[in-house]
């Protein structure tokens, strides 16, 4: 590198005092060398800040990347400062403060964690950088097709965590942020460890594909203790004191939950190409990790489900009378298939009660049954049957597996059923049962 020995000792100084890595301090290197030979080619002067902005503009020229241009201008900078003696005469008055001014993002020193003299952010900047970091990570997921239950929590857990780092700007974040965030939940707020691991995988995805930082390793972070957890399950007679509490289409969506095994959100969603009829079949799109399954229809649901269908037809022809402009539905279908939301095979099964005004477009359209209101309708069910146990519309879910292995279906055939990516999943639901061998485990006060 073409750096004069002074020079290069006393950068070489500056940078070792700045604890950089050993790979960006020979990147620093490399850029001083061209900035010098920059200046004895164009003739500038080194120490002249004027020539700062010219550099930058000549690497632009030759094709450098923005990441290049702000490493050149922070090792430029770094040069600058450094070497002009106001800076350590009069430090009431930095040298760097008649440097030219560059983009928000090249105002940072990653390394220093602080402001380069003179480039101090404001408080609306701050908001803005955070509020185009949300934008990003929003797009990131969407081109994902990550579920939009994905995007609400990542969004969630990133707002609290810039409320926790007080709005600081979004390039001087590091991992050591994430750690004293981590360390909060588990040690102040006291959160389960499934929250602590979500708001984890939150902040991994925002700093690796939305910021690009160095997310951290984190193995001395503390974590919440993970319990082992056993599903709460019902007994036939409990689900169906449950049942009795219910009314239509909640009953039936209740049914479905418990006779298929599904999701709240999964059999909220689903719409009239779900059912086979013929062959007594369910499909399930688009489940948990955008998983498809099918699992069979139960036969003395099979005159409840007639009837919804037929409800649903009534409510599609009069909604086709009154300037209807079709179900919502999901990517990019409504553009292949113009019409397709408007087609009795795409409306929901359970439909909302309203109609909804999109905003923008004023369009019409209908949304399925609010999973709020399955929520709301299931716990005033439960309290009214007075169970001795903690129940909601999953456990629906839960009792569904425990019966099945109880009627000695194998488990690989239930982990089918659940849509479990594994086995180990399936197999906490023989914790929910009593053992199947020949000789039953009996209490020693039994005896």
């Amino acid at each position: 590198m073409n750096i004069p020995t002074d020079i290069r000792a006393k950068f070489d100084a500056i940078l070792h005092k700045k604890q950089l890595p050993i790979k960006s301090r020979n990147l620093y290197r490399k850029w001083l060398s061209y900035y010098l030979d920059f200046c004895k080619k164009y003739n500038y002067k080194a120490l002249d800040k004027e020539s700062l902005l010219p550099f930058i503009e000549k690497l632009k020229e030759k094709n450098q990347s923005m990441d290049q241009q702000k490493e050149a201008s922070q090792a430029v900078k770094l040069y600058l400062f450094s070497f002009d003696k106001r800076s350590h005469s009069n430090p009431s008055h930095p040298a760097d403060s008649r440097l030219p001014r560059f983009p928000l993002n090249d105002r940072i020193n990653p390394h220093t964690a602080e402001p380069w003299p003179g480039e101090e952010i404001s408080s609306e900047k701050r908001a803005a950088g955070w509020n185009e970091a949300m934008e990003r990570l929003k797009k990131s997921i969407m081109v994902r097709h990550y579920s939009r239950r994905t995007l609400s929590a990542y969004h969630m857990w990133v707002k609290k965590f810039q409320g926790f780092t007080r709005n600081k700007e979004v390039e001087l974040l590091d991992s050591s942020d994430v750690k004293n965030y981590l360390e909060h939940l588990a040690v102040n707020q006291g959160v389960a460890a499934s929250t602590q691991n979500q708001a984890f995988n939150g902040l991994l995805f925002f700093y690796r594909h939305v910021i690009k930082k160095d997310f951290g390793i984190h193995k001395d972070t503390v974590r919440a203790k993970r319990k082992p957890y056993i599903p709460v399950v019902l007994t036939r007679e409990e689900i169906d004191r449950i049942l009795f509490h219910l009314d239509n289409p909640y009953k039936l969506a209740a049914q479905l939950m418990y006779g298929c095994g599904l999701r709240r959100f999964e059999c909220l969603q689903l719409r009239i190409n779900n059912f086979n009829f013929d062959e007594g079949i369910l499909t399930v799109h688009d489940g948990k990790g955008k998983k498809d399954r099918t699992v069979p229809l139960p036969d003395t649901l099979m005159p409840c489900l007639n009837e919804q269908i037929e409800l649903v037809k009534n409510l599609h022809e009069k909604d086709l009378k009154n300037s209807y402009d079709g179900a919502f539905m999901f990517d990019a279908i409504e553009k292949k298939y113009r019409n397709a939301s408007k087609e009795l095979i795409w409306q929901w099964f359970f439909p909302a009660k309203k109609l909804t005004i999109v905003k923008g477009s004023k369009e019409v359209k209908r949304y399925h049954l609010h999973e709020s209101h399955m929520q709301k309708e299931m716990k005033k069910a439960v309290n009214k049957a007075k169970l001795l146990k903690r129940a909601s519309a999953h456990t629906f879910r839960h009792s569904f597996a425990t019966h099945l292995l109880q009627a000695n279906y194998d488990i690989r055939t239930v982990q089918q059923l659940m849509g479990h990516s594994d086995i180990r999943t399936t197999m906490i639901y023989l914790h929910t049962m009593k053992s199947q061998t020949k000789k039953e485990i009996m209490s020693p006060l039994d005896f």
